[in-house]
């Protein structure tokens, strides 16, 4: 079979250093495969993933023009499917409630609920001046 760039192939870890691992393809052939194409996650120590002799499925990156071939075992992996290759549906558009209000009637509304929604605020002790940082909207105006 020959090696072919895409192809998913099995070969043999041959040898192991610190940057990738030597993998005899078949008819005698020979390719590294970069620490980097190890694993999905980091790979730190190759040896906590890889040993000499053992079978490894790997996919074909690239052969260049000395004869080089370049490996991935992560390529390799067959990855399930999503649990939903359709994107999410979102409903955008707000239900506006205020639709039939002029502008003045909407800001006249919008004060009657933030002054609704102080008067909470200090009815329950939350609207202590000390660290917050906030100040309601009549105190800027004073």
């Amino acid at each position: 079979m020959p090696v072919e760039i895409g192809k998913v192939i099995e070969g043999t870890v041959t040898g192991i250093t610190n940057f990738g691992a030597f993998i005899q393809l078949p008819e005698g052939k020979t390719g590294l495969c970069h620490i980097s194409e190890v694993a999905d996650d980091y790979v730190k120590n190759i040896h906590n993933y890889l040993k000499e002799q053992q079978k490894v499925k790997v996919k074909v990156i690239s052969v260049d023009g000395n004869g080089k071939i370049s490996l991935s075992i992560r390529q390799a992996q067959v990855k399930p499917p999503s649990k939903s290759s359709q994107p999410v549906q979102t409903e955008w558009q707000r239900k506006n409630v205020d639709a039939g209000l002029s502008f003045e009637d909407k800001l006249s509304k919008f004060f009657k609920d933030s002054d609704e929604k102080q008067q909470q605020l200090k009815k329950h002790g939350k609207d202590n001046r000390k660290g917050n940082g906030f100040n309601t909207r009549k105190e800027i105006l004073k």
